[in-house]
């Protein structure tokens, strides 16, 4: 049984929500930034709030697609485009550069969360889990950097993306051999992550760029 079911059902779909929702005004702001107009922002906000969940889904073969299975959040993803596109203009975003990194983080790691708990209990290997846990974290801003035609964030940020849904990946894996009580992995888990990328932002922590010498 999920570990996350043993939280309940409405946590979970809390999860989900506040993923969804970081996700995509995360995307949002990358559009704007670009000068999109409405459909590409709503597009960018679509491909990163779902992007990594349905390519998770695919690779471990669940059926129906969270999105496709609860229309209202798909309604909501959109709404909140649209809102955020009326409110956001490019000066707001200059002004709060680093703030802006908070709804990608918190993104990241209630996503890997969620996607490595699906795959753990739906009984894939250890590493295979972690490994799905990090492209649902991480897969659906690659597809929003490559609509914005930039190399993807999670390539060339030299700050340790990847690596912290990593660390949470471990965290989770960790604690369920240690048998935590069924919420801690997957709470703990996401808490690490997003902490983690939080911290690279404001700490300004990179890793070194490979063949480049000064």
């Amino acid at each position: 049984m999920s570990t996350l079911l043993e939280v309940g059902q409405h946590t979970v779909l809390w999860m989900e929500w506040l993923g969804v929702a970081a996700f995509a005004v995360s995307g949002v702001v990358v559009a704007i930034r670009k000068k999109m107009d409405l459909v590409g922002i709503c597009v960018c906000g679509f491909l990163t709030a779902f992007g990594g969940g349905t390519l998770r889904d695919v690779l471990i073969d669940r059926r129906p697609f969270f999105w496709a299975e609860h229309q209202s959040v798909l309604l909501a993803v959109l709404l909140l485009c649209v809102g955020c596109a009326t409110l956001i203009r490019v000066q707001d975003l200059e002004r709060g550069e680093r703030w802006l990194h908070l709804p990608d983080a918190i993104g990241l790691g209630v996503f890997c969360a969620i996607g490595l708990d699906l795959s753990w209990t739906s009984g894939q290997p250890p590493l295979v889990a972690i490994l799905m846990g990090v492209i649902t974290g991480t897969f659906g801003g690659v597809l929003r950097d490559m609509v914005c035609n930039e190399v993807p964030r999670l390539f060339n940020d030299h700050r340790p993306y990847a690596l912290c849904a990593l660390a949470g990946g471990i965290l989770y894996g960790l604690l369920v051999w240690l048998d935590a009580p069924g919420w801690l992995p997957a709470v703990a888990s996401a808490s690490l992550t997003t902490g983690l990328r939080i911290m690279t932002v404001w700490l300004d922590w990179k890793l070194p760029p490979i063949g480049h010498r000064d």
